[in-house]
């Protein structure tokens, strides 16, 4: 009895060195573009809010948009505690004073600074507000979209955040009909990422993912965004940098795909090995 636990703690030992070891190998190829980063992303293991600065980050960057927003929803969250009243006023509020414009692969520190917005920069302020005020919620991630539902009083809300108006949807049979249009179908045809790369029409049609994503995760996709963007201006070494960020944030398929296409296109273009 006593060698059986001996080899079980063995093999639980062995277990936990080898997931340490390789939480730090992972830890060592991530490369910062800036010290302000690294301040970020550290904070950003406690603070989802600074992981979501941490793209593109710069010294002295205003967050007082951010500030300003949460100070006014705190004084209605005071007085009104958790109603739709004040879910109605994240929404509103958040498009007044953060959401601008919308410009695909748009960065949280670009939402904060010029208004610039997309849906995972979007969800990402919305998202922590909500999870300020305590309110149940899931983010969503589809194919080529990221939402979020709220569970209020055992019912469904929408937070859609590209929609200015209407993105806030509370009735019954539109949020079945919203969720409906997202999940996916059997006979939905799977485009590769190359396919999906090469022609972004396609992805309108591709209803293969549908899934809750963390914030944390969501952070990640942010960084997978961003690596998009450098993919198609062909600066290889840089998606990659970004995509190993993304994958210690959360390590998804699609994102180890981009990982694995950018080392491959980077070869076969510059003939350069890449990490």
């Amino acid at each position: 009895m006593k060698k059986a636990l001996l080899f079980t703690f063995i093999l639980l030992l062995q277990g936990f060195i080898s997931f340490a070891q390789e939480a730090m190998d992972q830890l060592e190829e991530i490369k910062f573009e800036s010290v302000s980063e690294e301040e970020h992303w550290k904070k950003g293991q406690e603070s989802p809010y600074d992981l979501f600065r941490a793209v593109h980050a710069q010294v002295g960057l205003s967050d007082e948009k951010w500030v300003n927003l949460t100070l006014e929803l705190d004084k209605k969250h005071n007085k009104k505690g958790n109603s739709i009243a004040l879910l109605r006023s994240i929404f509103e509020k958040s498009h007044r004073d953060l959401f601008k414009k919308y410009e695909q692969h748009s960065s949280f520190n670009a939402m904060l600074t010029e208004g610039k917005f997309d849906c995972v920069s979007g969800s990402a302020a919305l998202g922590l507000l909500l999870e300020r005020y305590g309110f149940n919620f899931e983010i969503i991630e589809t194919d080529y979209h990221v939402f979020i539902v709220i569970d209020f009083d055992g019912r469904n809300i929408i937070f859609e955040s590209t929609l200015p108006v209407g993105g806030m949807i509370t009735s019954h049979s539109q949020v079945i009909a919203y969720l409906e249009s997202y999940k996916p179908t059997n006979n939905t045809p799977f485009y590769n990422l190359n396919q999906r790369l090469g022609d972004p029409s396609r992805v309108l049609e591709d209803r293969s993912i549908f899934r809750k994503v963390s914030l944390i995760q969501l952070a990640g996709l942010q960084y997978y965004n961003d690596a998009i963007l450098h993919f198609n201006e062909q600066y290889f070494s840089d998606a990659s940098l970004q995509l190993n960020k993304a994958l210690a944030l959360y390590p998804s398929p699609r994102i180890e795909g981009l990982k694995s296409l950018a080392i491959e296109q980077a070869y076969k273009t510059f003939g350069k090995d890449i990490k």
